[in-house]
């Protein structure tokens, strides 16, 4: 399992690191390294906030004193005009953090906003709404946690808290059968707490994995199903197994996806299709 707050610290580090290099000659150059400063987070776009506790985050990291008002949390409605949080800090501070803080604020309120508009249209449905690794290299944890406050279900973090035989781990390994003999050996020698998901590809997928993964397979990957197939597919599994469905979802027909009474539904697109949502922050002279 991750360990979330190592992660973010590593994270933010990483990324002061990148931005400021050898130092940030902008700021050295003209404000007193004395000077101390307000800045306020302003909203512009309408949408769901997210990134006030990583703001937070980012400003005590570089001064674990600095004073962090907020007045709007994480996952409620935001519209422009309105002001998230408020810092008072070294100026110097407030200007090294400040793109690293919108950076980070301004993508995962998108995929927050996105992620909303996706949970609300399977609401009155059981089916819970999954996120996956499509993700931007070195920045997926913050991804995953904007979809969480978007009111989405995390999948797995990546390739080492789940075995997920997707269809070319079925077909290097010889076939269905193969794959799932070979996991499950391979969970109960190395890893017995790993959970084992496999892709069904058509329906003759579905009923081999029925037959062959009983006790070894916890939820079978319906990809590429339509609605109508995911509906015969679940008439197969009978519910021993968990499902899931997953390609081709939008916003359009997520609804018919969830009306099937499939499981999870697993959307690329809340991360890799969301739009940074418009921010900015504002100095305030003390």
């Amino acid at each position: 399992m991750i360990n979330y707050e190592d992660r973010l610290n590593h994270l933010i580090a990483e990324a002061l690191n990148e931005d400021i290099g050898e130092g940030d000659h902008t700021t050295l150059s003209c404000i007193p390294k004395q000077a101390k400063g307000k800045a306020v987070l302003k909203i512009k776009e309408a949408g769901i906030l997210a990134g006030v506790a990583i703001a937070q985050k980012i400003f005590h990291f570089v001064e674990p004193t600095a004073a962090f008002n907020i007045f709007k949390e994480d996952g409620t409605t935001m519209q422009p005009g309105e002001e998230a949080f408020e810092v008072t800090a070294s100026v110097h501070t407030i200007l090294t953090c400040e793109r690293l803080v919108l950076n980070c604020m301004q993508r995962m309120s998108g995929i927050a906003t996105l992620t909303h508009a996706f949970a609300e249209k399977i609401k009155p449905y059981p089916s819970k709404l999954l996120d996956t690794r499509k993700t931007t290299p070195n920045f997926r944890l913050l991804e995953k946690e904007a979809v969480r406050i978007g009111g989405g279900t995390n999948h797995r973090f990546g390739l080492f808290d789940m075995l997920m035989l997707k269809d070319n781990h079925i077909d290097y390994a010889g076939g269905i059968e193969n794959a799932i003999h070979l996991a499950w050996q391979y969970v109960q020698q190395k890893c017995p707490d790993l959970k084992v998901e496999i892709e069904a590809g058509n329906m003759a997928d579905v009923t081999t994995i029925c037959k062959l993964g009983k006790g070894k397979i916890f939820r079978i990957l319906l990809d590429n199903f339509t609605p109508l197939q995911i509906t015969e597919a679940l008439q197969i599994i009978e519910q021993q197994f968990e499902t899931e469905a997953s390609g081709g979802i939008n916003l359009n027909n997520i609804e018919s996806y969830a009306a099937t009474g499939v499981d999870y539904i697993s959307v690329g697109g809340l991360i890799h299709q969301a739009k940074s949502v418009d921010l900015s922050l504002k100095a305030k002279l003390i």
